[in-house]
């Protein structure tokens, strides 16, 4: 988690990991009610996990990877 943030520039922390992030929270907000904080948490991170790989792959098929965003 550290390294996440500490290592990635806050342009694409907004716009990669953000949206990921906060759809993860409200998937697990509204429909993740196990009753254990650890089966919570875990749910919300595997959540998070699926979304960033969906943004990662949508932004390849348009053409747009992660290195172009690097290079400016």
């Amino acid at each position: 988690m550290y390294s996440l943030i500490a290592k990635t520039p806050v342009r694409q922390l907004l716009t990669h990991q953000a949206p990921a992030i906060i759809g993860a929270l409200l998937i697990a907000e509204m429909f993740y009610k196990w009753h254990s904080f650890l089966l919570e948490t875990g749910g919300f991170l595997a959540t998070w996990f699926v979304l960033d790989a969906l943004v990662c792959q949508l932004e390849r098929w348009l053409g747009k990877t992660p290195a172009d965003e690097t290079q400016h």
